[in-house]
């Protein structure tokens, strides 16, 4: 759960750092023009500021939590310590210090092997024959053997650095924290909504007294269906009475982390009924970018024309640029013909900029590109189009797609397996989408531009 946690304060650091963003801009044109802000300004500062405050609330609280559960791993941590020191006999293994001893009968040394020998058995002389045993124990030391087991490896056991093992690199959910998201109601399999398919209309009256424009609406409704996410692991009851370490928690945190993949998996690239990923609702923006040599003086056009389509179709703002890792690298890996980046460092260099950088991250907010943030999920595919060696670059309103989603649940169940000694671990959730009410809010770039960059 700690690292599901930690995975879980990426989007509110992402949806911050959105915001400041947005927060500055607003005081751009007032700065440039040297004057106070107007009264629309001051106002979407003043809100902008909140949802700020606001963020940072929930990041502390957030964080609250994170350091509650290092509090409580740091004790479990202790108290498998203290359990591999004292095991089961309750006898604290005491360390021993090894330090160099000359040899017994070494050469120049005052001992005489041959005189201790006839010490020993002839007059038994104790501490002579204390120095006869003594040097036995030297020389088999120093015999010819090796590490090998068998030839005296079983004394060099392995070190297992167990509170420091190696977690499974995962993606996190960036996709799917970019969308509006609102609680998965109980007591259903599917969610619909009312749709205005049609509209109404007016027109100017032809004279007075004459009949006015009549155009019935017509109605119908869009479905998300229910999704059920779900793993689990059994291990054996020895593993987790004998391990120094929580090994259940280590699984069911692994289990918790492959969730998070798996749910953006499903917002990005799910393509069944009822359950559309974004890359596959039916009557989006489709740009099409071919070409064999792909340019970035090519893209830029693209991406301007899914941004004026999301405005042209759906009459509201995109607000979310969405690429893959190695798509904002190639951006990046841009110059011009003076050498110079292209996506610059630091917004408002002299030089001319096709984007800004914002964090240097893997996952997540990474700058700006034409106004919008962008974002880069690596669970955006990179095996499109014919050639199987395609990424996507998708723009979208956010809060114009919908994710209900319940609260993950993380269970351990020791009967059921039982008969066999072991444990049962279970990982599951619930979650629908709704990307199909406004199709036109999403635009998606595909084509041979988007083939595996070179750099």
């Amino acid at each position: 759960m700690l690292a599901y946690l930690r995975k879980q304060m990426t989007s509110p650091l992402e949806a911050r750092a959105a915001l400041k963003t947005e927060l500055d801009s607003v005081l751009t044109a007032p700065t440039a023009e040297n004057r106070n802000p107007n009264a629309d300004e001051a106002k979407q500062f003043t809100e902008k500021r909140e949802a700020v405050k606001a963020k940072d609330a929930e990041i502390e609280e957030l964080s609250a939590k994170i350091k509650d559960l290092e509090e409580d791993e740091k004790r479990e941590q202790r108290a498998a310590q203290v359990a591999v020191e004292h095991r089961q006999t309750g006898e604290r293994r005491e360390r021993v210090t090894v330090t160099l001893e000359p040899e017994t009968y070494r050469k120049g040394g005052q001992a005489s092997y041959f005189r201790d020998l006839y010490r020993a058995t002839e007059k038994g002389d104790r501490q002579a024959a204390e120095r006869l045993q003594r040097n036995d124990r030297e020389v088999m030391e120093q015999r010819a053997v090796t590490t090998t087991d068998g030839s005296m490896g079983e004394f060099v056991p392995p070190l297992w650095m167990v509170n420091d093992y190696v977690a499974l690199a995962r993606a996190g959910r960036v996709a799917a924290d970019r969308v509006r998201h609102q609680p998965l109601p109980a007591g259903t399999d599917s969610i619909s909504l009312p749709k205005v398919s049609t509209g109404t209309a007016v027109a100017e009256q032809s004279t007075q007294n004459t009949a006015v424009q009549n155009t019935d609406a017509t109605l119908g409704s869009v479905t998300a269906s229910v999704a059920t996410i779900a793993g689990q692991q059994v291990v054996p009851q020895q593993l987790l009475d004998q391990s120094p370490i929580n090994v259940d928690s280590i699984l069911l945190a692994d289990l918790a982390a492959d969730y998070a993949v798996k749910l953006d998996t499903f917002v990005l690239n799910n393509n069944v009924a009822n359950k559309r990923g974004l890359l596959n609702v039916s009557g989006l923006n489709a740009i099409t970018y071919t070409d064999a040599t792909p340019t970035v003086a090519e893209l830029y056009p693209k991406v301007a024309d899914g941004i004026q389509q999301v405005h042209t179709n759906r009459f509201m703002p995109a607000d979310t640029m969405l690429m893959h890792p190695r798509r904002w690298a190639w951006l990046t890996a841009q110059v011009d013909s003076q050498g110079r980046p292209l996506v610059v460092p630091v917004a408002n260099m002299p030089q001319n900029a096709l984007a800004a950088m914002g964090e240097n991250a893997s996952e997540g907010f990474v700058g700006t590109m034409q106004g919008l943030p962008v974002y880069v999920d690596p669970n955006i595919p990179t095996n499109l189009g014919a050639g199987t060696n395609e990424d996507r670059v998708i723009i979208l309103r956010g809060d114009d797609v919908i994710l209900f989603e319940g609260s993950p649940r993380a269970e351990v169940f020791r009967e059921t397996k039982a008969d066999q000694l072991s444990v049962l671990l279970r990982f599951f959730n619930y979650a629908a989408i709704h990307s199909e009410r406004y199709p036109k809010s999403i635009s998606v770039i595909s084509g041979t531009g988007l083939i595996t960059p070179t750099f």
